[in-house]
This record gives structure tokens, sequence and C-alpha cells, in this order.
């Protein structure tokens, strides 16, 4: 890969603030006190033992007004700019995730602060969530998709390489959360690697691709491993 070149044809991208992303079974829409929080608290207090919690550095929240408090606060940013996860079957909203670290001169941009209800995890619905932020990011201009996590959370790193990001490596003693030491584990997915990404999600959420029981026939780890960058500390010198 040729790393040093002239960018052309490049023009800021939009902010995503205010956008609707539509898909088959969920939309996400700018997240709503009034509307979401009620649904989302409900939804999540079904992690009875706050396991979702571990790695953000916020909550649990066990009251609803707490709840209501913190999502008044990160509803009226700019960045990170929150939505609400949609099931279009019953019109309840999931999950929450955001948009962060919004460079638009540099076409960069993170998803992030994810968090899946029990309703939501594991589902095909949560996949096509990630993939409609991840299309709109490439489609609008951006030239870098980032993710990054609690390099102990395992469970982000493996949902991070399967949905196509590449490992990109550690930010060792990068912050401290919840009184604890964290080190950051960082993945990205670049322009240039999104129409076979793309290609992947979509082959995966294809109707074909599910069982009677909705279970995937060909899972998209399978599909996105063989995408992934590899690093090579030689490619740099």
């Amino acid at each position: 890969m040729k790393y040093d070149f002239f960018v052309e044809g490049f023009s800021t991208p939009p902010h995503p603030k205010g956008i609707t992303l539509v898909g088959k079974s969920v939309q996400l829409e700018p997240l709503n006190v009034q509307k979401h929080s009620e649904d989302l608290h409900n939804a999540n207090l079904i992690d009875l033992e706050g396991v979702n919690w571990l790695y953000l550095p916020y909550g649990p929240f066990e009251r609803l007004d707490e709840y209501q408090k913190w999502l008044e606060t990160e509803a009226a940013n700019d960045d990170p700019t929150f939505f609400a996860i949609i099931n279009l079957t019953d019109g309840k909203a999931v999950g929450v995730a955001s948009f962060l670290r919004i460079n638009r001169p540099d076409g960069s941009i993170e998803v992030g602060h994810i968090n899946y209800s029990p309703l939501l995890q594991k589902t095909k619905e949560g996949t096509e969530a990630m993939y409609l932020m991840m299309r709109w990011a490439f489609e609008n201009g951006y030239r870098r998709y980032e993710w990054k996590c609690n390099a102990l959370n395992l469970k982000s790193r493996y949902a991070a390489q399967r949905l196509g990001f590449s490992y990109e490596g550690v930010f060792r003693q990068m912050s401290i959360t919840k009184g604890r030491n964290r080190n950051t584990a960082w993945f990205a997915v670049i322009d240039n690697e999104w129409p076979r990404i793309k290609a992947a999600f979509e082959s995966y959420l294809s109707d074909d691709n599910f069982n009677y029981q909705q279970k995937p026939i060909i899972s998209l780890s399978s599909l996105t491993k063989p995408i992934l960058y590899k690093i090579d500390n030689k490619e740099f010198s």
C-alpha cells in the first residue's frame, strides 16, 4: 500500500448531526430524551448484572431520572452525536451509538459509545445498525472510520474485527476510567477498503443468508477476515 500521496478530489464531508438512517430492520434517529429514554432504560435493566457498563466511563443508571439527566447532556452535544437505535418491528429503542472524534477537515470519524441492550445484542438488527453508520460515513466522503475500546474488552475487540475494522495497536495508559487504568486498542476501516467491507455486509445481511430460525448461514467474520489489514512495521520504514 502506498502511504505518501497527494489526496486528490477530497472535500470536507458533512457533520452527522440531525441525520436519520433507515434500514430494513432498524432505524437510527437523533437521540431524544422524551421519546427514547423510557424504552432504553427498560431495555438496559434486562442486563441485571450491569455488564454492559463495565468498560464505559458512565453508568449503570438504576433510576430513570438519573439516566434521563445523562441523556439530556449527551443529546445536546455535537461531538459525540448520539443516535437511538429503533427496532422497526415494534418501534422501540433498544440501544444507542454515536459518531465522535468528528474530524471533518481530515475526513476522519469514529463510531463509539455503543451500548446495545440485551434486546439488540448478537442480532441481525445490531449488525445492520453498524452497517448503516459505516455506510453513511464513507458515502459522505469520510476517509477513515475508527473504533477504539479498552484493551481488556475482548468482546469489543472481536466485534470490531468482525465488522471489518483492522487492528492498529494499543495506546498504553491512555486514560483513567472509573478510577482504573485504561489501555486503548485502536481499529479502523479506510476508504479503499470500504467497497469490499460493504459487499461483505450486504452478503451477510441478505435474507438468503438466514435460515428459518433466523440464524446466519455464513458468518460476517468469515467474510471480513480476509479483508483485514495486517500490521507490518517494515511498510513504514
